[in-house]
């Protein structure tokens, strides 16, 4: 019923999937995934996991990989808005450690389609972001690899964070622009560099 639209980005690998939305007075419809589309985009996968996440402002998640068993991704938001990066992780690529960002909404529709072989985080821009993902392998506990969400070499430009680098990815001396706190788990914050991370 619906057709996609593909955009390419800088990096291979990385593509804005824009699926076609009906709307009239009474709201709208969308066709969120069709497989026939996506294969004849020339994206002949297979998703076997979806996950959903809900998040406040100022939430940042990432820079986020597996190790051994890595995941395609299709990444959209339902609630809320997020700005969502890719990191190329893959060794032989010609964007290695390069990043792109884009901001992904309820309202925009668009989803980010990531390929196999790069980090992936986003931080929240509205009260609550509702994120929903299409995965191509199962999560692996004890699989998880990351990066360092502020690393210095990457030079993620995160909308509205404000602080400097201090050695780690502590959240600790980072805002956002109204002055509220920037919020990472545990574990995000203890992520290494680049340098030091896991290269596919």
């Amino acid at each position: 019923m619906g057709k996609i639209k593909v955009s390419e980005t800088p990096m291979e690998g990385l593509y804005i999937i824009e699926p076609t939305v009906f709307g009239d007075s009474r709201g709208y419809f969308v066709e969120t995934y069709n497989q026939r589309d996506m294969e004849e985009a020339g994206f002949p996968m297979d998703f076997v996991q979806d996950s959903q996440s809900m998040s406040v402002k100022g939430v940042l998640r990432g820079l986020h990989f597996q190790k051994q068993h890595p995941q395609a991704k299709i990444v959209r938001v339902i609630r809320g808005s997020v700005y969502d990066v890719a990191v190329d992780l893959r060794s032989g690529s010609a964007s290695f450690g390069q990043w792109f960002g884009i901001e992904l909404s309820a309202e925009n529709h668009k989803q980010l389609l990531i390929g196999e072989g790069f980090a992936h985080g986003f931080l929240v821009l509205s009260d609550i972001a509702t994120v929903c993902y299409k995965a191509g392998d199962f999560y692996h506990p004890g699989d998880e690899g990351g990066i360092a969400w502020n690393d210095p070499s990457l030079g993620i430009q995160w909308p509205g964070v404000k602080g400097a680098y201090a050695g780690t990815a502590s959240a600790e001396g980072y805002t956002l622009a109204d002055g509220s706190p920037l919020i990472l788990s545990e574990k995000d914050q203890k992520w290494p560099l680049l340098q030091d991370a896991f290269r596919f």
